[in-house]
């Protein structure tokens, strides 16, 4: 499961009320006021959510970047405060299409926590169904989750640097494959025209844009498979994706999941990472140069 709709876990919840094996997570947050995300828990939120701050939680270990993956024993220490074990199912929503939400899913996945899902629309969604909604916080029953070796999916700046645009060769066949690497931010920040946040504008050379707010519909919904994986088709073996921080880039792999594509891998650090280290090259414009 990746995706689920607003009345499937409607259904879900109701099956599960007492929330044994299922959590839902709302991951709600503002790059620009980072407490934001948490005063809206407070004044509505699904019945039995649980707060999870995307600043404090699920980002803020070592590492380049704005939001660098946490260290894993903190990550699992934050699932266990939160109920979570390998048993439980976990559902994360935002109100950012995804974007926000898909950093958890990603997250899970990494520690090979699998049945976890993004809740197609988000809040917003959720709200316009006509399902109810509280300021109650929920509560939560803590539990241990089991140690795990570390992330995994990942990729740094020097890996990025040799495999961006790189070809490698099969043993079999003279077929050529190659690594592609994914930006997910908007189009204007890929060609340098603008950059809000870091220190540089542009992109990483050999990078082709694809932008996570077009993985959605007009109405905030996920385009359908079909839709995603003619998006997604061209991209080679085990695609490399970075946004500005890290965060963004995962809806595109969340996307690239649900087109069948699930061997992507994450640049945590990112523009953010790459941008603030002088030697590395950047390119602009709309090619990946």
């Amino acid at each position: 499961m990746t995706l689920i709709s607003p009345t499937a876990l409607a259904a879900q919840i109701e099956r599960d009320i007492s929330g044994s094996h299922l959590v839902v997570c709302d991951v709600r947050f503002s790059l620009s006021d980072h407490g934001h995300g948490r005063r809206e828990y407070d004044e509505a939120h699904i019945p039995t959510a649980l707060f999870v701050d995307l600043h404090t939680e699920l980002a803020g270990g070592p590492g380049g970047g704005r939001h660098p993956l946490p260290p894993v024993d903190d990550f699992t220490a934050m699932l266990g405060r939160r109920g979570i074990d390998p048993d439980t199912t976990v559902v994360a929503y935002d109100s950012s299409g995804g974007a926000l939400a898909a950093r958890l899913w990603w997250m899970l996945r990494s520690i090979g926590h699998t049945d976890v899902a993004v809740l197609d629309g988000g809040f917003p969604a959720w709200v316009v169904a006509g399902l109810p909604v509280t300021s109650t916080p929920a509560t939560v029953i803590p539990t241990d989750y089991p140690e795990v070796a570390g992330w995994t999916g990942t990729v740094d700046a020097d890996a990025v640097a040799r495999l961006a645009g790189s070809t490698t060769h099969t043993t079999t066949t003279t077929t050529t494959t190659t690594t592609t690497v994914v930006d997910a931010r908007a189009e204007e920040r890929y060609r340098g025209d603008v950059e809000p946040i870091d220190p540089v504008a542009g992109h990483i050379p050999g990078a082709i844009n694809l932008p996570h707010l077009d993985n959605l519909d007009a109405s905030g919904f996920h385009r359908p498979p079909n839709e995603l994986t003619a998006r997604f088709s061209n991209l080679g073996p085990a695609p490399i994706v970075y946004c500005g921080s890290g965060v963004t880039a995962c809806h595109d792999l969340l996307a690239m999941h649900v087109a069948g594509i699930t061997d992507g891998r994450l640049y945590p650090g990112s523009w953010s990472d790459w941008s603030s280290q002088p030697a590395r090259p950047v390119a602009t414009g709309d090619a990946p140069g």
